[in-house]
């Protein structure tokens, strides 16, 4: 039963009902919409807060994480006071702080291909704000099938980009990028960085095209593509360089070979994203051995002479030293590998141990023979458990 608006409601969203755009019915229609955000971090944020201040009448969230300090430069719907906190939890209490009208769906989760179906089915259309491919696909191919849109964005640096996938004529995610990269060749934000507002951007502009889709009728399953003047971004790839503030445009084209929206799809259920992104262990490679910063300061108490590569680079080193590392960044590794004593053994440290895997693989690859150890969870675990002067970033 669709539901009205209240005299407090009117009050509230009169600016909104002063534009012959949305009006009162647009604001009817936010009302009895049901908006999913996956992911309640940098592009979650924005969503949330102007999605609720919007009058999107539920707003469900999904992520599993809990706040962190590294997160208050860009999660503007999170503060100090939330440090620990699951991010859902936080969250809610930032939209109910805004609008005690929207009514808040928290799924304290994690998104797999075992739930995704069930939560998205709930809800009449989702606004991705993940940061990981995995997760990407999994919400596209749900979507597909659940004939959804999927409100895109990404966000790297400097760089963002958004989207709308999933419409009936328009391309969906995999249409554009039918296959993730190699695990490990694009850096996560933890790792290369992201301008603080760059995501705000980004979550604004995908919080205007919900609001836009909700507006316009384009929910109505298999509905009209008549959008009363509105141009949503489908069909359309939004990209933004904040550094140089640009913007371009470019045209997207459903593909008809997609194995999952395409004529003859291949892929008509969820799959293992995990195994499609290739971030599960092959069984047929040699493992990388790991060594915890607590192991590994025993073995400097007790003597053992080991020699440590710092991959980072130099703009990392500025952040934090460790003592007596051989600096040697990851794309310079295999040709500088004579510079290394491989009678003794190697630890390789980054930031948070990613990285260093791919240079120790690169090694082996070229021919090393010396014993090569990843530090888990890199440097970010000595200073947290080891050496508590360095900072954690």
């Amino acid at each position: 039963m669709a539901l009205e608006l209240t005299n407090e409601e009117i009050s509230r969203y009169s600016r909104h009902l002063l534009l012959p755009e949305i009006g009162v019915e647009g604001q009817v229609k936010l009302k009895n919409a049901k908006v999913l955000i996956v992911g309640t971090g940098g592009l979650g944020a924005p969503l949330a807060l102007y999605l609720s201040a919007a009058g999107v009448g539920t707003i469900g969230l999904v992520d599993f994480d809990e706040v962190d300090a590294s997160n208050l430069q860009r999660q503007i719907i999170h503060s100090s006071k939330d440090i620990g906190r699951p991010k859902v939890a936080s969250a809610k209490d930032r939209i109910k702080g805004i609008n005690p009208f929207v009514n808040v769906v928290v799924h304290n989760t994690m998104l797999t291909s075992k739930n995704a179906m069930e939560i998205i089915g709930e809800y009449d259309i989702v606004a991705d704000g993940t940061d990981n491919f995995q997760t990407r696909y999994l919400v596209n191919d749900a979507c597909v099938f659940l004939n959804k849109l999927n409100i895109y964005g990404s966000v790297f640096q400097f760089e963002g980009q958004s989207s709308v996938f999933g419409s009936k004529d328009g391309p969906c995610y995999r249409c554009i990028y039918p296959s993730p990269p190699p695990p490990g060749l694009v850096p996560s934000c933890a790792e290369g960085g992201v301008m603080g507002v760059l995501p705000g951007i980004i979550g604004t502009i995908q919080a205007a095209e919900t609001i836009k889709v909700i507006v316009s009728g384009l929910l109505k399953p298999h509905g009209s593509n008549e959008t009363h003047g509105a141009k949503p971004l489908i069909g359309r790839l939004l990209h933004f360089d904040a550094w140089r503030m640009t913007f371009r445009e470019l045209k997207l084209e459903k593909d008809p070979g997609c194995p999952v929206c395409g004529k003859n799809p291949s892929i008509k259920e969820l799959i293992d994203y995990e195994q499609f992104c290739g971030l599960k262990k092959d069984q047929n490679s040699e493992p990388i051995e790991t060594i915890t910063a607590l192991d590994l300061k025993k073995r400097l108490d007790s003597g053992d002479k080991i020699q440590f590569i710092d991959i980072r680079e130099p703009h990392e080193r500025a952040i934090v030293k460790f003592p007596n590392a051989i600096i040697m960044p990851l794309g310079q590794l295999v040709r500088r590998m004579e510079e290394l004593d491989s009678s003794v053994d190697s630890v390789f440290l980054c930031k948070i141990g990613q990285r260093s895997i791919l240079g120790i693989r690169a090694l082996r690859e070229a021919g090393y023979k010396g014993k090569l150890l990843n530090l888990q969870d890199g440097l970010n675990a000595w200073a947290r458990d080891v050496d508590n002067s360095m900072p954690v970033y």
